[in-house]
C-alpha cells in the first residue's frame, strides 16, 4: 500500500480473532492458550518442534511473542513466561 504502514500483526482490537493474525503467529497464540497457565518460551518452541537446546534457535520465537504481547495478544509477566489474554 503505497504511504501507509500496514501492520503484519494487528493489535487485539483491531482484529475480530486470532484468525487476523499470520498463521505462525496463530499457532504461538494457541499453544499458549492450551497451556492454561504460565509458559515458557522454551515449551512453545519445543511445541513447534525447535530445537528447544540452541538459544539462538528460541530468539526469534521470543521476539514473536513479546510482539504478540505488545499487540495484547498475550500477557508477558515479569519472570518471562506469557500467558493469553482472556
Amino acid at each position: 500500500m503505497a504511504g501507509r504502514a500496514v501492520l503484519l500483526i494487528p493489535h487485539r482490537g483491531d482484529a475480530a480473532d486470532e484468525g487476523g493474525l499470520p498463521g505462525d503467529y496463530r499457532k504461538i497464540v494457541a499453544i499458549v492458550r492450551e497451556a492454561g497457565g504460565p509458559v515458557q518460551v522454551r515449551v512453545v518452541g519445543e511445541r513447534l518442534r525447535l530445537d528447544a537446546s540452541v538459544l539462538g534457535k528460541l530468539e526469534p520465537l521470543r521476539a514473536k511473542m513479546t510482539k504478540l504481547a505488545a499487540r495484547g495478544w498475550l500477557h508477558k509477566r515479569g519472570d518471562g513466561r506469557f500467558t493469553a489474554r482472556p
